[in-house]
């Protein structure tokens, strides 16, 4: 249980911002942190790159408005509670946003916050492959790794205890009879899912991947590129906490596919000399400039290798519970599907080299 709580410097307001009628709430809440806008003189964007929770961004519609006056509220979606821990997640926000990796938190509500905007564009397919930009990224992970977040937060592996709370939160039998039979046709049983956990884990626990703190999540569209400053800023730090230095890179990795179930397409899966190169980018700045061995390089591509397997794991069993429990107008079930049947696909090749 995390011992971290809001400090009297933080803003709490007492409202539940309801997700069929966005703009009323986030007024409500614009009342507190920005007491000084009128409220007939905002406008709203509601951004569409995420699946699981709301993201509303607020301006006042002036002239002189510029983007340093954009708050973003972002309302989490129905039963994230259950897989996220909101206390750390504003906890990481804050100890990032001190060094200057994260936004800073205006404010919190009963069911999420609200913070500084990132100007800049997220990444696509096409961006994250850019030469001008992917060496930021790599940069910019390895900086984050080096982050210390306290004695108080235990040091250990994040994506073991995260499966397997995702894995008891996997309903027997799902609500519904068409859910079910869609569970047991593509992936037989739970059982069965936690068999093939616990060998995945046997053999992965034997890792030597160094424990950092890792974001755990970046996907292409928490990756914020400002061409005018070339800078990259990572956004949404719900699963940041530490974790195998491998897996953080390997997740980030298998987003290169894309996100969109029409889209997913593995052939845009990173090449290997291309790993390489963003390794070897990554581990000149996690080391300080030091120059790395190609031995090293190659060392650390195939721990990335290996953990990508638990990233697929992961999220596929994630997708489970979201298909059990999510509003949202996604096909959680094929998405958990897509990345269930490629971890079963990569399991015997990367499983037989590591024996």
């Amino acid at each position: 249980m995390s011992t971290f709580n809001l400090s009297k410097k933080d803003l709490f307001v007492p409202i539940t911002i309801d997700e069929n009628d966005l703009f009323d709430g986030v007024r409500k809440l614009l009342r507190v942190i920005r007491p000084t806008w009128s409220t007939d003189e905002i406008k709203f964007k509601v951004f569409t790159d995420g699946i699981t929770n709301k993201l509303v961004g607020c301006q006042l519609n002036t002239s002189t408005n510029n983007e340093e006056d954009i708050v973003l509220v972002r309302i989490y979606g129905n039963k994230t509670d259950l897989l996220i821990d909101r206390k750390a997640e504003i906890r990481n926000i804050k100890t990032l946003n001190v060094k200057g990796m994260a936004p800073q938190v205006y404010g919190v509500f009963e069911n999420g916050l609200a913070y500084q905007y990132y100007p800049g564009n997220t990444l696509n397919v096409d961006s994250v492959l850019d030469p001008k930009v992917w060496p930021l990224v790599a940069q910019q992970m390895a900086k984050m790794h080096k982050v210390e977040l306290g004695k108080e937060v235990l040091k250990e592996p994040f994506v073991w205890d995260k499966i397997e709370q995702f894995l008891n939160l996997l309903p027997e039998p799902f609500s519904t009879t068409s859910k079910q039979n869609r569970f047991v046709n593509s992936f037989g049983s739970i059982t069965k899912l936690r068999i093939d956990f616990e060998r995945l884990k046997s053999h992965l626990t034997k890792t030597e991947s160094p424990i950092v703190f890792a974001h755990n999540d970046l996907l292409l569209g928490n990756v914020i590129y400002n061409k005018d400053e070339e800078r990259i800023s990572f956004i949404d730090y719900e699963y940041a906490t530490y974790n195998y230095q491998a897996y953080d890179i390997a997740n980030h990795f298998n987003e290169f596919v894309g996100l969109s179930i029409e889209s997913i397409d593995y052939n845009r899966y990173p090449s290997r000399e291309f790993q390489l190169s963003w390794i070897k980018v990554y581990l000149m700045e996690f080391l300080n400039g030091a120059q790395v061995s190609e031995n090293y390089i190659e060392k650390i591509y195939k721990e990335v290798e290996e953990l990508s397997l638990a990233s697929h794991f992961l999220w596929g069993v994630w997708s489970l519970v979201q298909f059990e429990h999510s509003d949202i107008d996604f096909d959680f079930g094929r998405y958990a599907e897509i990345r269930l049947n490629r971890y079963y696909d990569l399991l015997d090749k990367v499983i037989t080299e590591l024996s």
